[in-house]
């Protein structure tokens, strides 16, 4: 897909995830070198982006969308995008508003399914049993679809822990 200044769409839309993932890094205390680090952009881009230079507000606009697309979409198409797993973490740990808590029943079996498919690296395995860090958790539910014995439970939460619906 290309835009109508010759330039590719993906290369924009994934300015506009970095754009609005470093505005949210710059209000959680981050400097921008820690920024750049994070986001694998040069100082410059990181300062030129939060004095609101050299944007695609069009791409923002395309990219706030995207934000708030499903869990699972919202990382799917972002890794499809940046073709980087660990800046696609990042955007998703940085521009997502749901919370999730991420329980394991004891049916679990220990296969690793589930570790191999999580993009969030949310899970290990320890003992033979699967083990989920919420926190980390995008609640995209890929390791849900992939356990065989049904053994994985995501719920959306509210931001003080609480259960949002059930």
């Amino acid at each position: 897909m290309i835009n109508t200044h010759g330039d590719p769409m993906p290369k924009h839309l994934v300015s506009g995830l970095k754009y609005i993932a470093a505005v949210n890094l710059t209000k959680q205390g981050y400097s921008q070198k820690e920024i750049a680090e994070a986001l694998d952009m040069n100082r410059s881009t990181v300062s030129h982006y939060l004095n609101g230079r050299n944007l695609s507000w069009k791409s923002i606009e395309v990219a706030k969308i995207i934000t708030e697309m499903c869990p699972r979409d919202f990382l799917l198409l972002t890794h499809s995008l940046t073709q980087n797993t660990e800046i696609t973490r990042t955007i998703i740990r940085t521009c997502q508003k749901k919370k999730f808590r991420a329980t394991i029943r004891n049916s679990c079996i220990g296969c690793g399914l589930c570790v191999d498919t999580c993009l969030m690296k949310a899970i290990t395995l320890r003992d033979l049993k699967a083990h989920i860090e919420s926190e980390m958790c995008c609640g995209c539910l890929i390791c849900v679809e992939m356990c065989p014995t049904n053994s994985i439970e995501i719920k959306e939460v509210e931001f003080d822990g609480n259960n949002r619906s059930n």
